[in-house]
């Protein structure tokens, strides 16, 4: 196996592993509780948040009026939820390498597997602390028990008394609005955004992912309807993990988004983001080992693009485009104090993904996306053009039996397939892999 693709199979791995485990949402029926709301108040099909649900998220969980103290509970509120999604899946992928083949000598072999499984564990808390402050907190589990903090951040609203001030600081995320953590689609294969977490085949870049949490503080403003609005983050440059993994090394996120009220159409939105930064490629080391703050040779990324989201009544699409570069010593994961390889250049490509949504009545969904992501330039000038192109289609439904401000409970079935181009560990060919889920997904 040529090193190239021994890093593309370690990438693919790295994006089946992400997505598999990005079912995490926010969905906190305590809100619908403490208000005496039912979940289709703000939600579209939940996870998704409808426009009042955003004008409710945007506000600090807060519909503006008397009840937004925390101090007005009633016996029935209890700022804490649990989502857990208990599923049947089968994953195949036509081409894994193995050290005996059962074809002649080929090296890789398609694996099936099918059965009963878990999904990790979110807990979910958030509301007001005090008028004007709120919170959350996620302590998140993976399927095996072990937990993390998937967001933890305090904002502080309506500074000044206007929605134009709001400060939000700690561990939150993005603001993407296609949220992949309220993404309708569950399944391993095409399930998450892909677009959200790609890293070229030979990249090292893992700081550049929307998709994950990340740690910082956002100014955010928006008017009084929610239409307009603006968010600029300042974070550090290390995917949300704690400690200082690389310090001293900041990047900047920075999004809009215009809503336009068409009447018996629905509201249409647009907006662009950009995500601008500079992280580590070497730390200086003793004995082998990391030196903590020691973190040197930043090299430079970005992340920009488009997005739109239209209804048209029943019927709902959101479209989302992306160009992404990484400086050519990320892109061939080399150290900023190691020579390059001959040729070295910068890698970019560019992304797109087409979601509808067809809203049959409250309780039930039909859903589809079709994600495509084509290299634009390779790292090295010897690399196929088409090398490691990924295209991705997922079509599902879900039905909510219960959706009440007590519990909700969806029926998920999703069918998801992914193909990347000469991925295949040996033989460098196409390598596709597909998902079917079946699931329970609750949360109380």
């Amino acid at each position: 196996m040529t090193s190239s693709r021994r890093s593309l199979a370690g990438v693919c791995l790295f994006v089946f592993v992400v997505l598999g485990c990005a079912n995490s949402a926010f969905a906190i029926p305590v809100f619908a509780r403490k208000y005496g709301l039912r979940c289709s108040a703000c939600h579209l099909a939940w996870p998704i948040l409808n426009d009042f649900g955003w004008r409710f998220k945007d506000n600090g969980y807060q519909l503006m009026n008397d009840r937004d103290a925390p101090i007005w509970q009633n016996p029935s509120y209890w700022p804490v939820a649990f989502r857990f999604t208990p599923h049947l899946h089968r994953e195949s992928s036509n081409k894994v390498g193995v050290d005996t083949a059962a074809g002649p000598s080929s090296g890789e072999v398609t694996i099936t597997q099918h059965g009963f499984d878990l999904s990790g564990l979110d807990i979910l808390s958030g509301g007001t602390l005090e008028k004007n402050i709120s919170f959350l907190l996620v302590p998140s589990a993976d399927e095996t028990g072990v937990f993390g903090f998937e967001s933890a951040w305090v904002r502080f609203d309506n500074l000044f008394h206007t929605p134009w001030v709001n400060v939000k600081f700690g561990k939150f995320e993005l603001d993407n609005w296609l949220s992949e953590k309220r993404i309708i689609s569950l399944s391993s294969a095409a399930g998450g955004y892909a677009l959200y977490h790609f890293v070229p085949a030979g990249d090292n870049n893992v700081f550049g992912q929307l998709g994950d949490n990340q740690l910082g503080v956002e100014f955010s403003s928006h008017s009084y309807n929610d239409h307009t609005r603006f968010s600029a983050a300042l974070l550090s440059s290390n995917d949300g993990q704690p400690d200082l993994v690389n310090a001293n090394s900041y990047s900047g996120y920075f999004a809009f988004t215009q809503g336009f009220d068409l009447g018996q159409l629905g509201l249409q939105r647009v907006g662009a983001f950009a995500f601008i930064g500079q992280a580590p490629t070497f730390s200086l080391t003793a004995d082998g080992n990391p030196v903590p703050g020691s973190s040197l040779g930043k090299k430079n990324f970005s992340r920009e693009g488009f997005f739109g989201d239209f209804f048209i009544q029943k019927f709902d699409v959101g479209v989302y485009f992306q160009h992404g570069s990484d400086d050519k010593y990320f892109a061939t994961s080399t150290p900023g104090n190691a020579p390059l390889p001959v040729g070295a250049r910068d890698v970019s490509w560019n992304g797109l993904f087409i979601e509808p949504h067809f809203t049959v009545h409250p309780q039930w969904i039909l859903f589809q996306r079709s994600e495509f992501i084509r290299m634009s330039q390779q790292a090295l000038p010897t690399t196929p053009s088409d090398f490691g192109n990924l295209d991705a289609y997922t079509f599902g439904t879900r039905w909510y039996p219960i959706m009440t401000s007590r519990a909700g409970l969806a029926l998920h079935l999703e069918y998801s397939w992914l193909r990347q181009r000469r991925a295949a560990p040996v033989t460098g060919t196409d390598l596709t892999n597909n998902s079917v889920f079946f699931g329970t997904d609750f949360d109380f």
